[in-house]
């Protein structure tokens, strides 16, 4: 395979039979199905389970994906629909509630997105330890959000996916968008403040 390294010269490659081409789409992607995978199922048995089955869906559908979305887009939004029909098998759906509070409005434009530029704290900090231990604070703060507002944050801010992309994976209006983005960062928000005030 030639050295290439855009998701749709790889996908095109993989179209014409090029199994290492394939590969490198696994080795980019898979840990990252499986990070989405879980933040709708809770379980890494199941979200790793769900990864492989999307990879299938993938291997089947290469002839028929047409392009309108990204090759990204497309990937996560088979995994999301299989993460919730696992998830609908394992009775773990857990409902959106739109009347769960917000922490600070104050944080957030209307968007969804920071009222301020936010400043990366590991580089900003002093204490690189410091830093570095913040970083499972926030990922059981993402972990310990509704489902919905899980995944929402986890293809936004982990996954870079933009508010469009989001709405496409996961159905959803970009008004709904929007208000899980905003409550999910409000509470990662408040965890990591009450976390700081600690100490």
């Amino acid at each position: 395979m030639a050295a290439v390294s855009g998701d749709e010269e790889l996908l095109g490659a993989a179209r014409s039979g090029d199994e290492a081409a394939f590969a490198a789409l696994v080795a980019r992607y898979h840990g990252r199905l499986v990070g989405v995978a879980r933040s709708v199922l809770g379980r890494r048995d199941l979200a790793e389970d769900v990864a492989q089955d999307t990879w299938m869906a993938v291997l089947r559908g290469l002839d028929g994906f047409e392009g309108r979305s990204s090759f990204r887009t497309w990937l996560f939004r088979i995994c999301v629909h299989r993460a919730r029909s696992s998830a609908a098998k394992e009775h773990r759906s857990i409902p959106f509630d739109p009347q769960e509070p917000g922490v600070e409005a104050r944080w957030f434009g209307p968007d969804g997105a920071w009222a301020a530029e936010v400043q990366p704290w590991t580089e900003q900090s002093e204490d690189k330890v410091v830093a570095a231990a913040l970083v499972p604070l926030v990922r059981q703060a993402i972990d310990s959000l509704p489902d919905a507002q899980r995944v929402v944050v986890i293809l936004r801010d982990i996954e870079g996916l933009s508010s469009a992309e989001v709405c496409d994976v996961l159905s959803i209006t970009e008004g709904n968008h929007r208000v899980l983005l905003h409550r999910g960062r409000n509470h990662v928000r408040a965890a990591l403040d009450r976390h700081l005030k600690g100490r």
